[in-house]
């Protein structure tokens, strides 16, 4: 064991110091920092963070470093094996004693620890909001690490590609295909699939009769609240709840449910982790296809109509389910399914080659 992990670290380490010997890996870094920055100033103005919290600087701050991942590292692991063996150094590399396994699985280490350096730079951002408070330990701590999981199976789906396509090119557009599919693709399968699929609504209100009420708009020498008779009318709705499990796919989601999230004592999320997750959890739920309002039931006079119904995000978010590990599975079996491919596809001696492809 001790042997693989020397060779694989070979690999790794070679990898890392192609990677860092420009100088346009620091410039990169540069940006995004200088981006982080402009993002953390804009945030703490638009959510008045010194006085309600650093939760939404915190989930801010973590969504970028999760969206700069999905940009940057399928170009930097979308090539690994590929781009190797196009420029002929990849042959040099197996006739020595660095065995397939320890080459693919390096490769990928390389492509994540690249990818973790940029939320290693967000650090002193993360920092600042947890400075301004209302954060939890357990929201730090798990956001965080589900963050550089997702980080890496966005590298070993880059890593698993490069070593299955024979063209560099082609294989960095299919990871940011890939990619786009788990980010904007399950969004659009959400909106279309919810939104082509329709159930019918009989709605009745029973409303007060406001002409009868005196001038105080009370009813009349105490009586009771004078009503008019149920109305009702039919439409159409959407059921997102048929397709909602679209959105355990995503990252983001995936990220933000997994995070515990805390609430002001309205019930309402102190950052952007819970009003993902309340919205996701909410469209678990299938519409009143018979709703019924009505307002005489719920009259309180001086105070007007109150809703007997009304749910707040904590009430929806406690009697909803998770569904982050779903898709963080879903995450794990594609970057493990794409490593193992590649790992099948590298391994020498070749019987068969790819028409176009070389070796040395």
């Amino acid at each position: 064991m001790s042997g693989f992990l020397r060779g694989m670290w070979l690999i790794v380490t070679l990898d890392l110091k192609q990677r860092v010997r420009g100088v346009a890996w620091y410039v990169l870094l540069g940006v995004f920092v200088l981006l982080v920055t402009i993002v953390t100033v804009l945030t703490v103005v638009a959510s008045n963070a010194w006085d309600t919290g650093g939760g939404a600087v915190f989930s801010v701050v973590v969504f970028f470093v999760l969206l700069l991942g999905t940009l940057v590292s399928p170009a930097l692991s979308g090539n690994a094996i590929n781009g190797e063996r196009d420029t002929g150094t990849l042959a040099t590399t197996q006739v020595t004693l660095i065995t397939t396994a320890q080459l693919v699985v390096g490769k990928w280490l390389a492509a994540w620890l690249t990818a973790l350096a940029f939320l290693a730079a967000s650090v002193p951002f993360l920092v600042f909001g947890i400075v301004l408070g209302q954060i939890t330990a357990a929201t730090i701590l798990i956001s965080v690490l589900v963050l550089a999981v997702e980080l890496a199976v966005i590298a070993a789906i880059g890593v698993g590609l490069s070593g299955v396509l024979t063209r560099p090119l082609f294989s960095v557009v299919v990871t940011y295909l890939v990619v786009a599919a788990l980010s904007v693709g399950t969004l659009i399968a959400f909106g279309l699939g919810g939104a082509s699929i329709q159930s019918d609504v009989r709605q009745t209100t029973i409303a007060v009769d406001y002409e009868a009420l005196d001038e105080n708009g009370l009813p009349p020498n105490g009586s009771e609240v004078p009503c008019l008779g149920p109305q009702s009318y039919e439409y159409q709705t959407p059921r997102f709840d048929a397709v909602w499990g679209f959105l355990a796919a995503n990252p983001y989601v995936v990220v933000a449910d997994a995070s515990p999230i805390t609430f002001d004592e309205h019930g309402s999320p102190r950052d952007l982790f819970g009003w993902i997750a309340v919205g996701v959890r909410q469209a678990q739920h299938a519409p009143d296809l018979e709703p019924v309002y009505d307002e005489c039931a719920d009259w309180k006079g001086y105070n007007g109509y109150v809703g007997s119904d009304y749910e707040t995000p904590r009430e929806i978010y406690d009697r909803s389910v998770p569904s982050w590990f779903v898709g963080l599975a879903i995450h794990l079996l594609l970057g493990a399914g794409a490593l193992a491919w590649a790992w099948r596809r590298s391994e020498v001696p070749v019987r068969r080659l790819p028409a176009g492809s070389r070796i040395a």
